[in-house]
């Protein structure tokens, strides 16, 4: 097997497509086809399904992306200590939750890039597994994920500290309306659902009736509009409070509080640029986890 195979395996396995990963790549749909019917003569193992949907990986071809997810960002993690300098530059690829994202971010990046102009900083979004993932899989230098981390393979600094509130329509004046209507929520992986979940059950809620909203944005319209209540940090929706659009009420002080921690790999090469971005972290809760 070459780096290069497993490169052109990776994409096609992410892209579930001949077609879409041949053009991530730059590559000739032909020389990526080709290059993964002589990965699977190699092996001698069948790795991908294929069918008129596009290509959806084996069992075999699962166990091999976990080997090419680790090999791949090896050798990236190579190139990047091998070139690393004193001064910041080069790619830094940085996750977060949407919420982080809107409202902690901004000031942060402004901040590093004013510093930092030659970083190609990058930001991506999504729930905190899904961040976590990526990081695992060397997608990502690091991420700000919504929950304490005890994952053994992570490393974790505390960003931010939020305070969680129910959000509801302006209309809906306590706790015990507010339960009876429908709950906006992001899907299964995302931190505040979990403690959303939890809030249910202490309230006694059978069966609530749940909607999955894809973006912060359409949560929190949809609870200005009146559809449903959502649990949501005060920061994000302080300025709507004033403006009389939503309404918020206080959950009980053991589910109140909930952490934003960046995560990283403890193997990984902390290049000068990721370096640069931790120490930009709140000085004074910034002390790493081990």
């Amino acid at each position: 097997m070459e780096s290069n195979e497993l490169r052109v395996f990776q994409m096609v396995a992410r892209e579930g497509s001949i077609t879409k990963a041949s053009v991530r790549l730059g590559y000739v749909q032909s020389n990526v086809t080709a290059k993964i019917q002589q990965l699977e003569a190699e092996l001698n193992t069948v790795l991908f399904f294929r069918h008129n949907r596009g290509m959806t990986l084996t069992s075999s071809g699962k166990m091999l992306l976990d080997y090419t997810n680790k090999i791949v960002g090896l050798l990236d993690e190579a190139t990047r200590a091998l070139s690393s300098s004193s001064e910041p530059s080069g790619p830094l690829m940085i996750g977060s939750t949407q919420t982080a994202a809107a409202v902690r971010l901004p000031t942060i990046l402004a901040s590093y890039y004013s510093k930092f102009p030659n970083v190609r900083l990058s930001l991506a979004t999504g729930h905190t597994q899904h961040l976590m993932d990526q990081v695992l899989r060397y997608e990502l230098d690091g991420a700000f994920i919504g929950c304490e981390c005890d994952h053994p393979e992570l490393a974790s600094i505390p960003a931010f500290e939020e305070e969680l509130v129910i959000a509801s329509a302006p209309a809906i004046t306590d706790l015990d309306e507010a339960a009876r209507k429908p709950i906006l929520v992001f899907n299964t992986g995302c931190s505040y659902r979990a403690v959303l979940e939890q809030w249910i059950r202490m309230m006694g809620l059978e069966q609530p009736i749940m909607m999955e909203l894809g973006t912060l944005e359409a949560i929190i319209g949809g609870v200005a509009a009146g559809l449903g209540i959502s649990l949501l940090p005060i920061t994000v929706i302080c300025k709507l409070e004033k403006e009389g659009m939503i309404a918020t009420h206080p959950i009980p002080a053991s589910m109140r509080m909930m952490k934003t921690e960046f995560v990283t790999r403890k193997d990984s090469f902390v290049t000068s640029a990721l370096q640069a971005f931790i120490n930009q972290l709140p000085k004074k809760e910034a002390n790493a986890s081990s």
